[in-house]
């Protein structure tokens, strides 16, 4: 679910802009079979938890269309961020269940670990997406505030997106680890 809300929050982002392109094609739902890509949400999960007992996927990506958006400056970065900012929000609302469980009367040990799951995944999601490799979120946040002239960079990054993620998933994960942890300690307590 929090892929689902990670994904409608794009969506939506980009109708408030002007852009109808998720609505128009059903997007705009939190009917999580609306937005199941067999390769990312059946086939990698499945091939990743049976080989690593990781579970790696992913939703099939809201469309949108950019030159649709009011604010073409600012709109592919606003549209981009919507997906971590509603992932950081979940987080936050669940870590705020968990510090104050004891005074709303929530005492079930099943429900508090998984919250803390929920905190945990949603901060993954977060975290993960803010990377500046396409088709990352992060990628697009980065080419609206770069200037035009190093539009290079940007070529670059997107010519060489499939390896440099490949590259970040198994060598440089262990970046953002400790930025996932300080986080979650900060939201739970």
């Amino acid at each position: 679910m929090s892929v689902v809300i990670h994904e409608v929050s794009h969506g939506y982002a980009a109708f408030l802009m002007g852009d109808s392109t998720a609505k128009n094609a059903g997007r705009l739902t939190l009917n999580p079979l609306v937005h199941l890509d067999f390769m990312g949400s059946i086939i990698v999960p499945l091939l990743a938890f049976t080989s690593t007992g990781f579970v790696f996927g992913w939703a099939k990506p809201v469309p949108y269309n950019p030159y649709n958006l009011k604010n073409q400056k600012w709109g592919d970065a606003i549209v981009a961020i919507a997906g971590p900012a509603s992932n950081f929000i979940v987080a936050v609302v669940f870590g705020l269940i968990i510090r104050f469980s004891a005074y709303m009367g929530i005492t079930s040990y099943v429900f508090l670990d998984a919250a803390q799951l929920v905190v945990l995944i949603n901060l993954v999601l977060m975290v993960f997406n803010l990377v500046p490799i396409p088709p990352l979120d992060g990628s697009k946040i980065l080419f609206s505030l770069i200037p035009y002239r190093y539009i290079e960079v940007r070529e670059i990054l997107e010519r060489y997106s499939f390896l440099l993620l490949i590259f970040f998933i198994f060598f440089l994960w262990k970046l953002i680890i400790p930025i996932i942890f300080i986080l979650f300690s900060l939201l739970i307590g």
